[in-house]
């Protein structure tokens, strides 16, 4: 078993790993750069306790690559090469319902893909037959139950089954395209995870989100749309408990695998 963990928005820090291992077995941890047919991807592998963890950080380790320009298929691609057996990736994201509250996490089972300068498949051409992924269930359902699960049990407040829209960034939303997105059924919105997810699909990896909500995008007209640093700082205030939830879903993973 091995275990991709994809940082997004406030866990983009490889060291991330450093502070799962407080709790486990601690190793050094190796970061190098992967070439793959896409470009270069740089992973960071380590251990947690028996169970080897390879760390992306999406959107760099200094957080200076844009949603859109993200090599998703280098990253996807790296992580296949290692051989990983699951993807958990974390994200920062905006909530569409009331219901969802700031700081809440969200386990995504369907997605809308509105971006528009994406590269999200890894078949340019059809020279080696045709392939049109099936996409009807986006996430692994096993691993988003687990991640349910593991929140649940924590008491953190978590939502699951719901549906993201991913819009191209870095910009934000209208009011009326974040009313649009309402209306057509989504319940977050995000600038990442539909292309990611999509790629994993046909990489073959089981992947799953959790989310966490950090503001309500636009549509809640009674409150001004917090700025960037606001948003990151409720992520931030919550990471150690995205670490927790992370931590003992690997070790559920183990379990599992070990009682096979």
């Amino acid at each position: 078993m091995k275990i991709g963990i994809i940082g997004g928005s406030g866990l983009d820090d490889p060291e991330m790993i450093k502070d799962l291992q407080t709790q486990g077995r601690k190793t050094d941890l190796q970061t190098q750069g992967r070439k793959t047919p896409y470009g270069e991807a740089t992973t960071t592998t380590g251990r947690l306790n028996d169970v080897e963890i390879v760390f992306v950080a999406r959107h760099g380790n200094n957080h200076h690559i844009s949603p859109t320009h993200v090599n998703y298929r280098a990253n996807i691609q790296a992580l296949k090469d290692l051989k990983v057996t699951h993807i958990i990736a974390t994200n920062a994201c905006g909530s569409l319902k009331k219901e969802i509250d700031r700081g809440d996490f969200i386990i995504p089972s369907q997605f809308i893909d509105f971006t528009k300068r994406r590269i999200n498949t890894f078949h340019d051409d059809f020279s080696d037959g045709m392939h049109h992924e099936v996409m009807a269930d986006p996430f692994d359902k096993s691993l988003s139950n687990l991640l349910y699960s593991v929140a649940k049990k924590l008491n953190f407040r978590i939502h699951k089954d719901k549906t993201l829209v991913t819009i191209e960034g870095p910009r934000f939303s209208t009011r009326a395209e974040s009313k649009m997105y309402i209306a057509w059924g989504a319940d977050i919105i995000n600038m990442t995870v539909a292309t990611e997810a999509a790629l994993a699909k046909e990489a073959g990896i089981p992947y799953a989100v959790i989310a966490m909500s950090t503001d309500y995008d636009c549509w809640k007209e009674d409150e001004e749309m917090p700025v960037w640093q606001d948003i990151l700082d409720i992520f931030n205030k919550n990471a150690d408990n995205v670490k927790t939830i992370l931590l003992e879903t690997v070790s559920q993973l183990s379990a599992q695998e070990g009682a096979k």
